[in-house]
């Protein structure tokens, strides 16, 4: 059996119908993860990550599942001109490389951008791409792409469009909390750590409390070591 399988997806922009790969459940197998949520994977070909964004090969737009239905006014519009009449028609409904798969979120932030997308979309999308990064070592574009994640996490949180998401509030301020801490600003990552762990009797999420709470502990031992 195939790592990949076939998926048909609708536009939602010029309707049409397309297909884009994705790696079959039985085959993702995590090896190791990250205190941010970053999984690896045993080969390249199962990584999930490659195939999170797909392409209409008619228009160019690029969306995940995560991305909602609605176009705010003028938006349709904007993208029909911005990257419609653009498209030279390429085609990502293959097994990806690295490379197209880091073309394949460019162009969904382009799209989310243009589309007006959730905060909560665009971070997931920043994020995801910081972790195809990581999975390279290519550490200044990892930084770069996390600073963007952080910055519409916040969003997120501050305007509460992660509500009916996947995205529980709990998990949302740990992300913020580890975002920072990655990016070397202990402050405000102990704030958020903190906001996690005064949520324990209310969250059933108790590893996130827990998680929270060991890089709290992690950072203060770190300081202790740097006196």
């Amino acid at each position: 059996m195939d790592v990949l399988y076939d998926r048909t997806v609708t536009c939602l922009v010029c309707k049409q119908t397309y297909t884009t790969k994705k790696v079959r459940s039985r085959f993702i197998h995590p090896i190791q993860h990250d205190t941010d949520f970053c999984s690896y994977y045993a080969s390249e070909e199962a990584n999930p990550l490659l195939y999170y964004v797909h392409v209409c090969p008619h228009c160019g737009f690029a969306a995940t599942e995560e991305f909602s239905t609605y176009f705010p006014p003028q938006t349709l519009e904007t993208i029909q001109q911005n990257i419609c009449a653009n498209w030279r028609g390429k085609n990502y409904g293959g097994a990806r490389t690295f490379a197209e798969a880091i073309d394949t979120y460019k162009l969904g932030i382009y799209s989310a951008t243009l589309k007006k997308e959730k905060h909560i979309a665009l971070a997931g999308l920043y994020m995801r791409l910081a972790w195809l990064y990581r999975s390279k070592q290519q550490h200044e574009e990892e930084q770069r792409f996390m600073r963007l994640a952080l910055e519409q996490y916040i969003a997120s949180y501050e305007t509460d469009d992660f509500i009916h998401t996947h995205m529980s509030e709990v998990r949302l301020l740990y992300l913020i909390g580890e975002l920072y801490r990655r990016l070397g600003k202990e402050k405000q990552a102990i704030i958020y750590f903190s906001r996690v762990i005064a949520r324990k009797k209310e969250t059933i999420e108790k590893g996130i409390v827990n998680m929270a709470y060991d890089r709290w502990q992690e950072i203060r031992e770190e300081k202790k070591g740097a006196q």
